[in-house]
């Protein structure tokens, strides 16, 4: 769907023009209530007064006014001999007047009427559901020029404009905050109960609202290109996408409408002539067939469930860009993982500092004021280490950065050295070399600290692991996911951190075309795949998953653009939520399309005996059915649907 730029409102410049419409079409209502009204006065007509002629002529108004859009489809599709549902119930209808049972025909056309609007409603309100998201943005700014503040439509600001937010102002549109602090709420984005707190130089949102703080922020990108715009063309667009269950429903309603027509013919013929059932009793019989035939619950049953669960999946900050998409993370029974970036934080923090024969506020200080003079990652988490403890650093004199092994300086009258064992090969083993052993075979990082006679100290590093890391691996296996993890690191330590999260598989070493390599062993061992990475340095392996999901993706187009699924923020439960959500949303598929049959079969069985009328096929196996996929569908997006979100 191309955006129209000449277009004021923000939906047709995210490309979403067609839901802009009302929720109820009223012209439709007048059309129910007006063809209702002559149905039940053509049936009072009808059958309790002596003039069944004007009965008839009131019920084919209702007929025609209600049915029409229905009887043009038809004729429409058998002029290009394309027998669609609508041939199917005009055929029924057309037959019930003929066979005189006008308030049937009528009927018939009525409650269709009504379970198409019904079906179109429930698309119309899913669809809306993504546009509101939209509607968080504010169509105002408060702008800062030539020195004064002005308030202008947002699609007035230009790149590179201050605009402000005091405390209950929404953002109106993607920045840089250059002035300000505050807590800002993220959950129109990213799904966040928890405010985020931003100061200068942190990124800000469109749609997010600043909760406490006054906040100036340089505009980085229009209102067309803002976070939010991205995320409603994207969900828009995940819509064009069919799931595996919907082509196949496609394909066989294409061959279906024509078989049903070939066996209500034969229902006719059939029974006259081998059993001697009376020719119209047999027509009749045929027209309720045509009626439940009509596969109108099938075919909504998939698309209404697809949608629905995207849409939920996008209010609580997960993008996905199709339905074949969600289907196929509920039916893959492995999950694979990078490890830095999406297991873990890919940031160093100094975990434990184990000291020999001094303080170990010694050993950090030392360790933090030669670690100043280098840029390092080590550096900056042992600095990072010492600062959290107040300890202050000390004058460094002489200082040398020793390439692949460390640094030394003086402080004061000693020089000392941090780095790894090269600097210490003179040194004889001892507790130090005992303690450092067990420390790396753990998988930690270890630095030595000392001076060219001693070891003074260790410093024990490892990558921080994510929050809700161990807990979403345990759920996954709670749900029968089998997890892998993939990870470029050393093997120790990828076996380490995959031990401490409780992952089942874990392969260390791998560079990307050999993560790649092994997304492919997976996925001819065990069906299809999810891979989970951090969007750009995992692209190749994302790629070739059946699924990729990019986590921490917000304001990165190119995660956005690379992965199948965006998860806007760091949030490694959202994926166990994803996989929840997909299996309701499969499960709910399932129910709808079972349903379906089963209630189709049932009542046709009953058509064929003769048990079941016109009216009663339309009422109970057409539009009560379609009534009932609808609302099944929509409970997915409510708290209490039957999903732990």
């Amino acid at each position: 769907m191309a955006a129209d730029d000449g277009c004021p409102c923000p939906r047709c410049r995210a490309g979403i023009c067609e839901v802009h419409g009302p929720v109820v079409d009223r012209r439709e209502i007048a059309v129910f209530a007006v063809s209702g009204v002559l149905l039940i006065a053509g049936i009072l007509v009808e059958y309790f007064t002596p003039y069944p002629g004007a009965g008839t002529a009131l019920l084919l108004a209702a007929a025609v006014i209600s049915g029409y859009g229905v009887l043009s489809d038809a004729l429409s599709s058998i002029i290009r001999l394309r027998f669609s549902i609508a041939v199917l119930i005009s055929i029924a209808a057309a037959g019930a007047f003929l066979t005189g049972n006008p308030a049937e025909g009528a009927t018939v056309l009525f409650l269709y009427a009504i379970a198409e609007f019904l079906e179109e409603y429930a698309a119309g309100r899913a669809e809306r559901s993504i546009a509101s998201l939209l509607d968080l943005a504010p169509q105002t700014a408060r702008v800062r020029r030539d020195g004064e503040e002005v308030t202008v439509g947002v699609d007035d600001v230009a790149v590179g404009e201050t605009v402000i937010a005091r405390p209950g102002d929404t953002v109106p549109l993607d920045g840089i905050v250059t002035a300000g602090a505050s807590s800002v709420d993220q959950a129109a984005i990213t799904g966040e109960s928890v405010p985020v707190a931003k100061g200068v130089g942190d990124a800000v949102y469109a749609g997010t609202r600043n909760a406490e703080g006054y906040l100036e922020v340089r505009v980085t990108k229009p209102e067309e290109e803002s976070t939010i715009a991205r995320v409603v063309a994207l969900v828009a667009e995940a819509q064009a996408h069919t799931s595996p269950t919907e082509a196949f429903i496609e394909r066989f309603s294409r061959y279906y409408t024509p078989a049903v027509i070939l066996v209500a013919a034969l229902l006719i013929v059939v029974p006259p002539l081998a059993f001697g059932v009376p020719f119209l009793e047999s027509f009749y019989r045929a027209l309720i067939l045509l009626v439940i035939a009509c596969p109108c619950a099938l075919a909504i049953s998939t698309p209404v469930s697809m949608v629905s669960g995207i849409t939920t999946a996008a209010h609580n900050g997960v993008l996905i860009k199709g339905r074949d998409s969600l289907e196929a993370v509920g039916l893959a029974r492995v999950i694979v993982f990078d490890k830095t970036g999406t297991l873990t934080t890919g940031r160093l923090d100094v975990e434990d500092v184990v000291a020999f024969g001094v303080p170990e506020e010694e050993v950090l200080a030392v360790a933090a004021s030669l670690e100043s003079r280098s840029g390092h990652p080590i550096a900056e988490a042992v600095r990072r280490r010492a600062d959290e403890e107040g300890i202050p650093l000390r004058d460094v004199e002489e200082f040398a950065s020793i390439t692949g092994r460390g640094v030394r300086g003086r402080i004061g009258d000693a020089t000392y050295v941090v780095g790894n064992t090269g600097l210490f090969a003179e040194i004889p083993r001892g507790a130090w070399r005992a303690a450092y052993d067990r420390l790396e075979s753990e998988g930690k990082t270890v630095v030595l600290a000392g001076t060219d006679s001693a070891v003074i100290g260790l410093l024990v590093l490892s990558d921080v692991i994510r929050e809700n890391a161990k807990k979403t691996v345990a759920d996954l296996k709670s749900r029968g996911i089998r997890t892998v993890m993939l990870t470029g690191d050393n093997e120790r330590v990828g076996e380490a951190v995959g031990r401490r999260i409780g992952i089942d598989e874990c392969h260390a070493g791998l560079l990307p075309e050999e993560k790649v390599t092994m997304v492919e062993r997976l996925i001819d061992r065990n069906g299809p795949v999810v891979m989970v990475g951090d969007g750009v340095n995992d692209a190749p392996a994302l790629a070739r998953a059946n699924v990729g999901v990019a986590m921490g993706a917000i304001g990165s187009d190119v995660a956005i653009e690379a992965a199948d699924i965006v998860v806007m923020e760091d949030d490694i439960a959202k994926v166990a939520y994803l996989v929840a959500l997909s299996e309701k949303t499969v499960s709910v598929v399932r129910q709808n399309v079972t349903a379906a049959i089963v209630v189709k079969l049932g009542i046709a069985a009953l058509a064929v005996l003769g048990l079941i009328s016109l009216w009663m096929a339309v009422a109970f196996g057409d539009m009560g059915l379609s009534l009932a996929v609808i609302a099944n569908a929509l409970r997915i997006g409510r708290p209490d649907g039957g999903t732990s979100f």
